[in-house]
């Protein structure tokens, strides 16, 4: 696994976009905290999709609880339809842009995750934002494998064992500051390649109830 970057939107630096390697996989990433490099990335999203319906792999980043009663918000929220992840850092943005909002509420989209639930809780609390269709990949996995043991499944055993692809998940990146104003190379690729994982399990496991 590896990232390059391939553009710096300077001097303003409105964006960052990042080609991640994921196995033989290249997902192309774009990083912001602007409302408006949101939208356009949500509008050519829909230009590509005649449908206007989507499968999307949802995730999400705080600065790790370290002290008791406290409970960091969610600081980068991660989408990814195919191999195209936006990665979202809200905590930083001046508002969430109404396109944001009416994508996550469409019913006609279809997002998944593991512990995708906890996620969507915790979304509405910290910012105000409803996901209306949202699926466990755990459940999902559930219906294709036998054994109690798939529904306590994490992203990285769900990715070996429906992908056939390890995920690299080191704790120093997992417990990392996802409030920094500039996230890391090894931070982008953390918060990508889980997005980009959780999608594709969905397609597969989806494409196999067919």
């Amino acid at each position: 696994m590896a990232i390059t970057t391939v553009d710096y939107a300077l001097p303003y630096h409105t964006h960052n976009k990042y080609d991640v390697s994921f196995h033989s996989e290249i997902i192309h990433t774009m990083v912001t905290d602007a409302p408006s490099m949101v939208t356009e990335w949500l509008s050519n999203l829909s230009c590509n999709r005649h449908n206007g319906r989507f499968l999307v792999g949802l995730d999400v980043e705080w600065l790790p609880n370290r002290q008791r009663f406290v409970d960091n918000p969610i600081a980068v929220l991660q989408l990814c339809v195919d191999r195209e992840c936006l990665v979202f850092q809200i905590l930083h943005a001046s508002f969430v842009p109404q396109s944001l909002v009416s994508f996550l509420e469409n019913k006609d989209n279809t997002f998944v995750g593991v512990g995708i639930q906890d996620d969507v809780v915790k979304l509405l609390r910290d910012h105000s934002l409803v996901v209306t269709n949202f699926v466990e990949l755990r459940t999902l996995a559930a219906q294709r494998f036998s054994g109690p043991e798939v529904r306590s499944f994490g992203l990285k055993t769900l990715a070996l064992r429906v992908l056939d692809k390890d995920i690299e998940k080191p704790k120093k990146i997992t417990m990392s500051k996802w409030d920094n104003l500039r996230l890391t190379a090894q931070q982008v690729q953390y918060a990508c390649i889980d997005a980009f994982a959780s999608f594709e399990i969905g397609r597969i496991l989806y494409s196999s109830r067919v």
